[in-house]
Formats: C-alpha cells, structure tokens, sequence
C-alpha cells in the first residue's frame, strides 16, 4: 500500500501525512466559563478528573473565516480537565460544526473529536453578541448572549489562558462481530491563539455579562448534560490560532473472540 496521507488515496478530503496542525485566521469567539455539578464525572474517560471543585465547564460558539480546512462555524462544550501528567485543559464532551466535510472529517478522524453537522449562528447586535446551536434546523438546543463591554482585568486573566489543552476520545469500531478492528484513544491536542490587536496595539480580548441557556433539551443531542451552575467568566476574542496533535495518552484494542 503507497504512504497514505488521506482518502481516497488520490484526492484527500484533507491534508494528512506528518504534518498534522492546521491554521485558523480572523476567528471571533464568545465563551461563557461557568461551575457544574457531578454529572461531569459521568462523561470524562477514566483517565481524566475534574481540574476544580466543583468542575468548571466551557461553552462556546467560534467563526473561522478562513482556515486549512475552509470557513466554518463551531460550537464546543468541554469540562476543564487533569490528565495523568498533571496538565489541565478542556476535555471535549460536544462539538459541533456548520457544513465542512473537511473540517469534520480531520476533526473526528485525526484528533477524535466528537464532532456532528448543525446550524450555528453567530450574530451581533448593538452591543450583544449572541451564538446559537440547532440540530436540526428550528430544533433549538443553546443560546448564548454576550455583552462584551469592558477589557478583561489582570485578575480575569489568570482564568485565560491563550494556549489551550484538549483531550477527545478517538474510536476506530469493529468491522465485524467478534470485534475485530477496534481501537480507544484518548487524544491530546492544542490550539495556540494570536490575539489581534486594535489600532491602539491593545489586544481584542473583552469580557462582561454572559448568559447560557439550554433551550430545548434533546436525548439525541444531550449538550445540557452540562448544567449551568455559577457564571464564572464570559469573553469576547478576535485572533489567529494553530492547532496541533500533541500525543496518545492511552490506547486500547479488543481482543478477538477465539
């Protein structure tokens, strides 16, 4: 078999081979940090705990308006996390993108993110910015609103970090009954942002009052397993970031049935 860097071997949906990061420009996020309860524990992989207590929980709606997969929309929930190195980051519970056959294809394949095809909108008005996640369309599952109107203190700042963690759980099934073929990784990536800076050098990074609500809750699409305890921390940014596979934590095969 040639090397193989993507399928079909002639025409990869993506970019694969050795160089696995991929560039992200001109993206805009709003986020809303916030406590949540034990129901957390229930999604992490046994080889992650809560980072705090109670464990903190992030949702957010981000644009790419370019990147090495093309332009999309992404909304993301994940729960701030320890691996077994004693490094914190955000393991992903949900995610979601618009129409990109790339972006979820590179997103699920490569790093193991969960990710499934929605409506997402992230729209402002005045000075409110408000992200929204639909699946399917008129199917209302969050919406989060945000007044970004003041830059984001020293003291903020130490919640924020421009270098971030993930960890997403990577499952190849079994092609057959006896469970030939199957594969559980637990993976570690990263994503390095580039805050743009204003006219005046000052890096586009605000916070302010952040609301999350779960509109209508779905057992297809369960993302308000992460209650919404207390806001911690809600944030505005403009940047560039790069995105990187850091390394397999853990991995388990099947055996097969002899």
């Amino acid at each position: 078999m040639p090397d193989v860097k993507g399928i079909p071997l002639d025409a990869p949906l993506y970019h694969g081979g050795k160089n696995r990061g991929s560039s992200f420009l001109g993206c805009q996020a709003i986020n809303l940090m916030f406590s949540v309860g034990h129901e957390a524990n229930c999604l992490l992989p046994k080889e992650l705990v809560p980072a705090a207590n109670p464990a903190i929980a992030i949702v957010g709606v981000a644009r790419y308006r370019s990147s090495t997969v093309g332009p999309y929309l992404e909304c993301y929930s994940g729960i701030q996390v320890r691996d077994p190195d004693g490094e914190t980051g955000y393991y992903i519970a949900y995610i979601y993108v618009t129409v990109n056959d790339a972006a979820l294809a590179s997103g699920r394949e490569v790093l193991g993110a969960p990710k499934k095809l929605a409506h997402i909108r992230l729209i402002r008005e005045g000075g409110l910015i408000q992200g929204t996640l639909e699946r399917p369309k008129g199917k209302r599952l969050l919406t989060l609103t945000a007044q970004p109107d003041e830059r984001m203190s020293s003291d903020s700042r130490q919640m924020y970090s421009a270098r971030t963690n993930f960890y997403s759980v990577r499952q190849l099934p079994p092609i057959i009954e006896s469970g030939k073929g199957a594969v559980t990784q637990l993976v570690k990536w990263c994503t390095d942002r580039t805050l743009r800076r204003d006219e005046r050098g000052e890096e586009v990074l605000f916070t302010g009052p952040t609301s999350l609500t779960y509109d209508s809750p779905s057992i297809i699409d369960p993302v308000h397993n992460l209650t919404v305890g207390q806001a911690l921390l809600g944030t505005y940014e403009e940047y560039d970031a790069r995105l990187e596979a850091i390394d397999i934590l853990s991995e388990e095969s099947n055996p097969v049935n002899r």
